[in-house]
């Protein structure tokens, strides 16, 4: 891919992400309270907000999936070891979730909560798990970023 395209490409992203942010902190401030909601609802701001918010959110998530699978094809035609290596990041994350659901207890939603918005005890465990999962991949992240660190300091 030409430098030029791919400089046009990085600056439609951050685009897309400012207005994502933009929209979110628009929507965030009309959701303040239910009389304000129905005002915003009436004059329909509330739901052009939305919308453009949901559809910028999706062509973002397209766009990585999209430049994923193409990044994922490159490196499988140029690097024959490149499948062993995603196999056992796909096997890590596997690993990870698994961990997580058995981590969760199931009472991670108070149970008044959990009765307001008609959350099951299986959809509890699941949002525990989802949060297990957070933790650990930021505190990996985190391990990788210190160790690099760490290894670059200790070559010199």
């Amino acid at each position: 891919m030409k430098e030029s395209t791919r400089k046009l490409i990085m600056w439609c992203g951050i685009g897309v992400a400012l207005l994502c942010t933009l929209l979110t902190i628009i929507f965030a401030i009309n959701n303040g309270g239910v009389k304000e909601l129905e005002a915003v609802k009436a004059n329909g701001a509330f739901d052009a907000t939305f919308w453009i918010l949901v559809c910028l959110i999706a062509v973002s998530l397209i766009a990585i999936v999209v430049f994923l699978c193409v990044k994922l094809a490159k490196n499988f035609k140029e690097q024959p070891g490149y499948w062993k290596k995603f196999l056992g990041l796909v096997a890590a994350v596997v690993v990870v979730c698994l961990a997580a659901f058995l981590l969760s207890k199931g009472n991670d939603v108070s149970p008044a909560l959990m009765e307001k918005h008609d959350v099951t005890v299986g959809t509890s465990k699941l949002i525990g798990a989802a949060c297990y999962v957070v933790y650990i991949l930021v505190a990996a992240a985190a391990v990788a970023i210190v160790g690099t660190e760490i290894a670059k300091s200790l070559k010199k």
